[in-house]
């Protein structure tokens, strides 16, 4: 993961230096809303970048773990599952769902820091800072006045948050453009701290920080690998920084990724490669320090080389056994990557996926469409169990595998979901309930909300990020899917989703620029819009026989997406962002004419949405401009006066004695955003989130159970698919 992140999205930046504290509680785990609602996530079982887990080195059984764009988790021993700490992240806070860096204080247990900011780009706010005294399950936030890159590259190198050694009190945060922080109150306030490197462009900065006894050292990733630019800098009184000397050079030591201390041997193991990584990475090298007379040792286990390129990336040591360490390769797509472990303080090494036998039975999309998991990618977080040398977890760009005795292999993923959704449908009739199309793993046939989808992701072909999902009204054993992939992106089903084939022929465009797809109520025309990633638009294209063949419909506004008319098969809609105008066809898709004009949408997102089993019965969310309806085939729109923001919006079965179908909507009646159901044609709406659920950005879609009323799916940035029902 990911490029899956809001686009330059209006954000509260926090600008204060060091804002006054903000208690906000939060209760983990499954609760019920001030509304009567239960929320919990339909399984699929994490399916995004795990970028760090920390054991606690003093509680039996005490994890965290931190994702690029998902929040942080604390691991339930007692019911072996994750529980999310940070969904009570608004809308306008979305950039603080992605955790920079995590901290937990050895001599005070329930203590809990976090580092948050996702982007540290000019359009992203700044970051903050969240400390808990109860393990995460209330916070106390300050706001930082530096951007912090939870998702950006070098987002799994360590730890960039610290609780100094010799005084709980005190706080180190390094950060990518702007050197090193200090806070003395527990994180209340923070101030600059004087460090001998000054940030340079590559946006990496400090990548960790480290407590070697009562030292702390901190890596340094703007350097050129050179002995002129250290990449290791250290502290004994807290107070003056130098570098460390005899470090080693060159292109495999040019950005230190990850140290671990051993406290047996007063060793300092650290790994470096050549780019921050995840991706980009050809050369790396494994180094151990003795901290007691500065003597450096290269304990590489395999050299980069040829065809067979990477870098070293994770680095944890066993707390129990002197000279233990386990350090993984990253970037290494030829052999692929693994961990390797020492029992001899570096000078042998095991390859542990040499002899792992992995069961992904609960997860089955971990297969990737083929008979074999893999052992995975993006392996940058390995962490050791400080009680149980054999318990060791490894984090990868979709899961988090974990063994109790080194050779047999699991996801410990259960709790922790972190899927960038995109478009959802519950289908009116069929087993699934929910089929949701996803950043990265592609489309979900849901069979269970409480399992991962067992066939796994919909294969024939295998995505990667699905860009387009629908299903014929008046046919809905018929869907359709597009997407990003390398063996075709497009395919159909007709059995509601379970199985797919792909369309016989695709138009040129669709490798490069595979954009969303609708199909006319009965499944006779399918009308697929094209966007190339870097959102040029191109001519839709338009197929009369399941996708064998295609030709360009010149009339259809470039890039926009299509609607089809969920009683009429021969009527298609599509809004034109550019001049906010709504088109229409009435033949098939073959021609469309501009109806309403002068809909201003402020910007490329919107959201045109239809009502189930009406002709004709629009709905256009734009925004902050508000939400309008039109009952007459977009010819004219009327603005709902009952909320003046709307971002996307759904429907669901009606309430009991109403006709209309209940109206989902993400978007604001006061003055936050939040999920709305109306079951009065939008007349009025009753918030069913509360402050205690709320994910970040939720703005890609949402839609209700057309079965079952009340029931709502909704998708998030990094959340997964969160379902919601009246407890």
């Amino acid at each position: 993961m990911r490029t899956s992140r809001p686009s330059r999205r209006t954000v509260l930046a926090a600008t204060a230096a060091a804002a006054a504290l903000t208690a906000v509680p939060f209760a983990p785990g499954v609760a019920q809303a001030a509304t009567g609602y239960r929320w919990r996530n339909a399984v699929i079982g994490g399916t995004g970048f795990v970028t760090g887990v920390l054991f606690h080195p003093s509680v039996r059984g005490l994890a965290y773990a931190r994702t690029d764009i998902g929040g942080a988790y604390r691991w339930d021993d007692r019911t072996d599952r994750w529980i999310a700490l940070t969904d009570h992240i608004d809308w306008d806070d979305w950039n603080l769902l992605g955790v920079e860096a995590m901290a937990v204080d050895p001599a005070h247990p329930d203590r809990l820091y976090l580092a948050l900011g996702t982007y540290a780009q000019s359009w992203a706010g700044n970051g903050a800072v969240l400390r808990s005294d109860d393990r995460g399950s209330t916070w106390r936030r300050t706001d930082l006045t530096v951007k912090l890159g939870a998702n950006e590259d070098g987002r799994g190198a360590g730890e960039r948050l610290l609780v100094d050694p010799r005084d709980s009190d005190t706080l180190w945060l390094g950060t990518r453009h702007d050197g090193l922080l200090k806070s003395a109150d527990r994180g209340a306030t923070w101030q600059s701290a004087d460090f001998p490197a000054a940030p340079g462009a590559t946006g990496q900065g400090i990548t960790f920080l480290v407590a070697a006894g009562r030292t702390v050292y901190a890596g340094w990733g703007d350097s050129d690998g050179t002995a002129d630019e250290p990449t290791l800098y250290r502290t004994s009184d807290g107070t003056t920084w130098e570098p460390v000397p005899g470090l080693p050079t060159g292109a495999a030591a040019k950005v230190p990724i990850r140290a671990a201390y051993d406290r047996h041997t007063r060793e300092l193991y650290v790994t470096y490669a050549d780019a921050p990584g995840p991706n980009g990475q050809s050369a790396g090298s494994v180094h151990k320090l003795r901290t007691t007379d500065g003597q450096w040792t290269e304990v590489t286990p395999v050299k980069p080389g040829g065809t067979d390129t990477f870098g070293y990336g994770g680095a944890a040591v066993d707390a129990r056994r002197p000279g233990t360490v386990v350090v993984s390769t990253n970037n290494r797509w030829a052999a692929m990557d693994t961990l390797y472990r020492t029992t001899d303080g570096g000078r042998t090494w095991t390859s542990l996926k040499d002899t792992a036998v992995l069961d992904v039975s609960e997860t089955p999309y971990l297969k990737w469409g083929e008979e074999q998991p893999k052992f995975g990618w993006w392996i940058q977080a390995v962490a050791l169990d400080p009680y149980d040398s054999k318990h060791l977890v490894y984090g990868t760009g979709a899961t988090l595998y974990g063994t109790r005795d080194l050779k047999h292999w699991a996801p410990r993923i259960r709790g922790l979901e972190e899927t960038s959704v995109r478009q959802l449908i519950s289908p009116p009739t069929g087993k699934a309930h929910l089929i949701s199309g996803n950043g990265d793993i592609g489309v979900m046939y849901h069979e269970s909300l409480t399992a991962s989808p067992p066939s796994g992701m919909a294969a024939n072909p295998v995505f990667g990020t699905s860009t387009g999902l629908a299903q014929a009204a008046a046919r809905p054993s018929y869907v359709v899917r597009t997407g990003w992939g390398d063996h075709g992106n497009g395919a159909h089903s007709n059995d509601g989703g379970r199985t797919w084939a792909p369309f016989t022929a695709q138009p040129a465009l669709a490798k490069d620029a595979p954009g969303p797809i609708a199909t006319s109520a009965d499944g006779s025309v399918l009308l697929w819009s094209f966007v190339h990633w870097d959102g040029t638009p191109y001519p839709a294209q338009r197929s009369a026989d399941n996708g064998a063949t295609w030709s360009e419909v010149t009339s259809f506004p470039k890039g926009a997406t299509p609607v089809a008319d969920p009683v009429d098969p021969g009527t298609f809609y599509a809004f034109d962002t550019a001049t906010g105008t709504l088109h229409a066809a009435t033949d098939g898709g073959l021609t469309f004419a501009a109806r309403a004009t002068g809909l201003n949408s402020g910007d490329k997102e919107f959201q045109l949405a239809i009502a189930p089993g009406r002709r004709g019965d629009l709905w256009l969310s734009l925004k902050w401009n508000g939400l309008y309806r039109s009952t007459d085939g977009g010819a004219t729109f009327t603005k709902v006066g009952s909320c003046w923001a709307s971002y996307t919006l759904g429907f669901g079965k009606p309430a009991p004695g109403a006709s209309y179908p209940a109206v989902y909507m993400v978007g604001a009646t006061e003055s936050s955003t939040a999920v709305y159901r109306s079951d009065d044609e939008a007349r009025t709406w009753v918030r069913i989130n509360d402050d205690r659920h709320q994910w970040g950005w939720t703005g890609a879609a949402v839609t209700g159970d057309p079965r079952i009323h009340g029931r709502v799916y909704l998708a998030t940035n990094g959340r997964g698919v969160q379902y919601g029902e009246p407890a």
